[in-house]
Parts: C-alpha cells; structure tokens; sequence
C-alpha cells in the first residue's frame, strides 16, 4: 500500500508541473503576441526574381525608427504566414533575438502558399548558370537579399539567415548565392541529401514519415494560396496496424493517394541512387563559399535530420577551409533547441534545461557579432560545441571528431557477448534468427501513427527479448568509456534469401539497481536499455548505392552500415550492448527478403521469410569501429 501510496503521489506531482507547464507556456505565448503587436510593423511584399516570378515575403519590422537593424531572412515551404492582418506569436529564432533588435523576413519559396512559380522538391543546385532562366534556391536568396537591403530603409545591410528542417535546407542553399550582405548563416537540422535524411536511410525507406508528410504537404498547390492541406486521417491511432493492413507499398498510391500526390510516384520510380536523387544532394555544391560564417545546429537524437547537419558542417570544412564554420549538437530532438527546452526525452533526463543557454550564450552571441557588432573577424566561440550524452555535459573542440579519439573495435562473440578483444577460433561461428515480413521487430512500444521522436531514446528491452533480434553485450563497465566521432558497424552476414536490411543500435545498459532521475520520479531506471544511435542499411546497396544486387543465398557478404556519430560516456556500472535485426516497422518500410528489382513495385507474394546469420568467428568478424576518447 505504502508503494502505490508513493506512485500516486508521484504521478499527481508529474500532472501538476504538466498542467502548470501548459499555463506557463500559454502566458509565454501570450505575452510574446502582445510584445510583437506593440512593437513591430508588419508589411507584406511580392518581391520579384530576376526570371520575373515574384515570391511572396512577410516583413516586420521595429516601430523604433531610431537606428538600423540587422536582417534575419527565414525562406520556408511551410507557410510566412499568418497572411493579411495576421500577426505570428513568435518572432526569429528565439525569444531573446525577438526583444534584441531585429527586422524579422519570412518568405514563402517558389511555388509555396502565395509566392508565384512551380514548387520542386529539393530544388536540385544550378552550378553553371548562364542566363535569367538558370534559376535555383540560391539565386532566389541572392535577389531577395539584394531586393531586402535596397528598400527596407531601416537596415543597416547586414543579412543572417536561419532555418529548421526544410528552411535549414534552403538556409544551406542560400550560402551558395555569396551576397556580400549575407553575414552570418545557421542551417539547423538541415536536410542535405534525400537518400539518407528524413525518408532513406542508407536507402531503406522510412514509410509513415515519408507517407504522412508528403499526404498532406504532398497534395497538389495549382495556385498561390493561404491556405494548409487537411492532415491524413489513418482511421486509427494504430500505425503499425495501418501499415501492415496497407500491405505491399505499391497499394499506398492505389489505396490512399489516387495519384494525387506526384512526389509519392517520383520515389516509387527511382528506388535507387539515380540522378533524380543526386540532383537534389546539396553537398558537392558547398564548396567556393565567400565571406559568410556559417554555424550548423543539430539534435543527437533527431529523427528527422542527423544526417544533414553533420556532413553538411564535414562538407563546408573540408572544402572551404579559410570559412567561419562551426557546429553545435545537443540533448534535442528535431528542432528542440527552438521547440523546447532541451531537459528530457521520454524517459531520459538531461539534468537541466540546456535550449535557453544555448539561444542566449551561442545563437544570440554568433548572429549578434556578424550582424551588429564586428562582421571581419571570427566570433569568439568554440568551433565545436557538443553535448556529451551519458554524463549530460557540454564540451568544447577545436575540430569534430576530436583529433585525441583513438580508433578502436567492438568485436561480436558468440552466446551475445560483446568485447574490444578479436574472436577465436573453436567456438560459434555465427547467430542466426528467422526474419519474417508477416511480423516484422517494431520499431517502438508506443502507440503512434508517425515516427515518435522518442524512439530515438526508448528502451530496447521490448526488442531484445524477441528471437528475431541478435544481442550483445559487453560485460560491466569498470571505468568510463566516451565515444566521440563516427562508428561504422563492419557486418559479416549471410542469408537464405536474395535480399535483407540490417538494422544496427548501439544500446547503454543501466544497471539493475539505477535509480529514477530527480525531475521524473516515477520513471524507474533499472536495467534501462537506453538507444544511443541506431541506423538501418538495405542489403542491395552493400556494393553501390546506384546499382543494387541481391544476395547469394547462404554466402557470406560484407555490409558497412555507418551509424553516425556520438559523443556519448557509457558510465561505469553499465554495459554497452549492441543490436542487430532486420525489420524495424513501420518506421521502415518491410524488404521482401526475395530480391525484386523495386520494392515499391514489389506484390504481396514476394515477401518470405528467410534465415540471417551474423558471423563473429576470426575468419569473418563482425565489428563495430568506434573512436574512443
């Protein structure tokens, strides 16, 4: 009675700091519309391209006529609105920028709600251009730069400019136009290659945040409008139930989408590395940028966007080596330093809030410096700013990955044990489970039509107690062990079948007698299996991401599976585990495990089970390169 007493208690508590929350959040949102009205003119423009389109763009600007102001240019697909009289509840990045002194621009891209012209998806880089006609998001940025600085009389012709998710991609793009009034820019988780951001990875398929997204944001704009497509209506709560029902992925457009939705045939049409997905790769194209500093922002446990943000930074350092380049990741998921307040993510507590520090002491520091104070010299912060998972603190680098990160390996044994020492001989050659499309491993315990942000956090232990999913795990840990850098899963696998994806996750053990954190005191941790990074590869691609190949059955193959990087200390106490299985649904869409030539083409009687056997002999190890600092 005493203990159900204390849960009681504990969970009246969690609903009183919920409903004082929302409040708090209410009153914040309240007195950030007010302080907006009062203090902010609002006008609305069609600025013109030099191919004559004309892009529709909100400006607001400070009432105080007494001094000039930096530009902060945010170009999205999702809406400047409101429109007309319609003010927004929040201005720029943060708060703390709204009340700094800023002229706020918003701007619907080419073919979005009310701007002219034809929307293209990943609008692909124009790197040659040769007339008016040779048009792209950086040529867009260039002219609505140059339009901004010549007739908002009350700048002083310094431009930032920023943007989460998609605007994060037209941010990145807008470096490459090199206005000389482009200061400062802060691509934040942006999407930088379609093949593996947001609906590939690796090429596997992610189904519900590809079909939901493009259901709604996918549907046809003939004409300029205000208005937002409906959402989706799944008919339950119940995604994994919906997907399994749709059946193979060819029924999504004859079921649902009635070809409404043009982008959902342009994917099933190019399931490869083709040229329509090279196009769109922004990455070759970061190269030659003049003059503007450039600071990256990413979550470790963003669902959407890892991908961009870390290469995207890689790319520009690598190819623009006297630039202003920096990156920052933190605690968040997509967005949120800007959504949030960075403490916790599902079960997992960050000790504090970390999203205020970071938009008052780097954001506000690295737009303020560029726009306001000295835009010649660099700004006088770290050039990486990372959050080091596990013992919930921020580190500063002068390069990512850390030049002292040596390389290590994590060698799979056999009876699940996982260790830095190579595999011998005369023991278990292999693990194997059975793969069976019909029940595929789901990817979370929660009940959700599209992909949680948590699962990125969630406990595994729902998953390793299924046959169907290999586990190792190293024994406890005598001292600390922090990961920092990239970690590539080097596979040795074999399969009855002609076709398989591999999921990797890279898993802290707490140990069993771990207790609840102090903010989320009814969240027992013991024996928590907490998902630090996982990543997911579709065999076919093992060789070449533009021509597929299926498997021989019951040959031993390689599959490289890079899981992205960390900056994670697995505590003393724990154990690092390692999973490995090949559906993870729905998140990913199920690979019929007979090799078709595309799956999204693929029928109902081409998915079979089939057998998968992971090798950790000495002959064939299987390994996970990691680099330990």
């Amino acid at each position: 009675m005493r203990q159900n007493s204390l849960y009681l208690r504990a969970f009246f508590l969690l609903m009183a700091l919920w409903l004082y929350a929302g409040e708090a959040l209410a009153q914040r949102v309240n007195q950030d519309s007010l302080y907006i009205r009062e203090h902010y003119t609002k006008q609305e423009y069609q600025i013109p391209m030099r191919d004559g389109k004309k892009l529709y763009t909100v400006v607001y600007s400070p009432k105080d006529q007494s001094k000039k102001y930096p530009i902060m240019l945010n170009r999205t697909p999702y809406s400047a609105g409101p429109y007309k009289e319609g003010f927004k509840t929040s201005l720029g990045p943060s708060t703390t920028m709204m009340r700094d002194g800023y002229i706020f621009v918003y701007q619907d891209v080419r073919g979005a709600y009310m701007s002219e012209g034809t929307f293209v998806n990943m609008t692909p880089h124009v790197p040659n251009k040769k007339g008016k006609k040779d048009i792209d998001e950086s040529t867009d940025t260039y002219d609505t730069v140059e339009w901004l600085t010549n007739n908002l009389k009350n700048s002083n012709k310094r431009v930032g400019q920023w943007g989460i998710s998609y605007p994060g991609f037209y941010a990145a793009a807008g470096l490459m136009s090199n206005h000389p009034a482009l200061k400062a820019v802060s691509p934040q988780a942006p999407i930088a290659d379609w093949f593996w951001d947001d609906f590939h990875h690796n090429g596997a398929f992610f189904l519900p945040h590809a079909f939901n997204f493009l259901a709604s944001f996918g549907l046809p704009r003939p004409e300029p409008t205000p208005n937002r497509n409906p959402r989706f209506d799944h008919g339950t709560p119940d995604g994994y139930e919906f997907f399994i029902r749709m059946g193979p992925l060819k029924n999504a457009n004859e079921k649902y989408y009635k070809d409404n939705v043009a982008f959902w045939n342009e994917i099933a049409v190019h399931p490869n590395y083709d040229k329509f997905w090279q196009e769109r790769n922004i990455l070759p194209h970061l190269k030659n940028l003049k003059g503007t500093a450039v600071m990256t922002v990413g979550g470790w446990y963003d669902a959407e966007d890892l991908y961009g943000p870390l290469k995207i930074y890689q790319h520009i350092e690598k190819n623009n080596p006297k630039l202003t380049n920096m990156l920052v990741m933190g605690p968040w998921v997509h967005g949120g330093w800007a959504r949030g307040d960075g403490s916790s993510i599902g079960n997992v507590h960050f000790g504090q809030a970390h999203s205020p520090w970071y938009q008052q002491d780097v954001e506000a520091r690295f737009f303020t410096h560029y726009l306001k104070n000295d835009a010649k010299t660099p700004v006088n912060l770290p050039e990486a700013i990372m959050f080091e998972g596990g013992t919930n603190q921020w580190r500063e680098f002068e390069t990512w990955p850390p030049k002292a990160a040596q390389e290590k390996t994590l060698y799979l044994h056999a009876n699940g044990k996982l260790s830095f020492e190579a595999p011998k001989a005369g023991i278990a050659e292999a693990s194997e489970y059975i793969s069976d499309p019909a029940k595929p491993v789901p990817f979370t315990e929660a009940i959700a039509t599209g992909m949680t942000r948590e699962y990125m956090t969630d406990d595994q232990r729902f998953a390793s107690r299924r046959p169907d999913v290999l586990t190792f795990q190293t024994d406890v840990l005598t001292e600390d062990m922090t990961l920092a850098g990239e970690i590539l899963a080097q596979l040795k696998v074999a399969t009855t079948g002609t076709d398989a994806d591999w999921v990797v996750k890279l898993i802290d053990v707490y140990p069993d007698t771990a207790a609840a954190h102090a903010h989320q005191p009814g969240k027992a941790m013991g024996g928590y299996q907490q998902m630090v990074r996982s990543e997911v590869f579709r065999g076919r691609f093992r060789n070449s991401f533009e021509k597929p190949e299926p498997f021989v059955p019951n040959q031993v193959a390689q599959v490289n599976v890079e899981l992205q990087d960390v900056l994670y200390t697995f505590k003393k106490g724990h154990r690092i585990m390692v999973q490995i299985q090949s559906t993870w649904f729905p998140l990913v869409d199920r690979n019929p495990q007979k090799y078709v030539d595309n799956i999204f083409e693929a029928n109902e009687e081409d998915f079979i089970k089939a057998t998968h056997k992971v090798y950790h002999s000495p002959q064939h190890p299987t390994s996970l390169k990691v680099k330990v600092l």
